[in-house]
């Protein structure tokens, strides 16, 4: 992904709510799947790590590439800036390079 599509991205999210918290039980499955099902949804998401979680933004942005087929957009704070595109259907149309 390139700067230019990283900025159009994190122009777009400026707006959002965090729409999944981390907490005290941090990256589980459950956790996962409803960032699965949030990013099917809406594509551009945000994502906050709560005082409670057991570990750190940088992991969770480091656990969640490694595992998702998504791009940590930005990491502001305690919140993480998560896109996936849709599989079929992409509503938001990026930049070209």
């Amino acid at each position: 992904m390139t700067g230019k599509q990283k900025r159009h991205l994190r122009t777009m999210a400026h707006t959002l709510k965090p729409v999944v918290n981390l907490g005290k039980h941090g990256l589980s499955r459950e956790t996962k799947n409803e960032i699965d099902t949030q990013l099917l949804e809406h594509e551009l998401i945000k994502l906050k790590v709560l005082d409670s979680c057991p570990i750190s933004k940088k992991e969770c942005a480091d656990l969640l590439k490694q595992e998702n087929s998504l791009e940590v957009v930005q990491i502001i704070g305690k919140t993480l800036t998560l896109y996936c595109p849709h599989p079929e259907e992409p509503k938001i149309e990026l930049p070209s390079a």
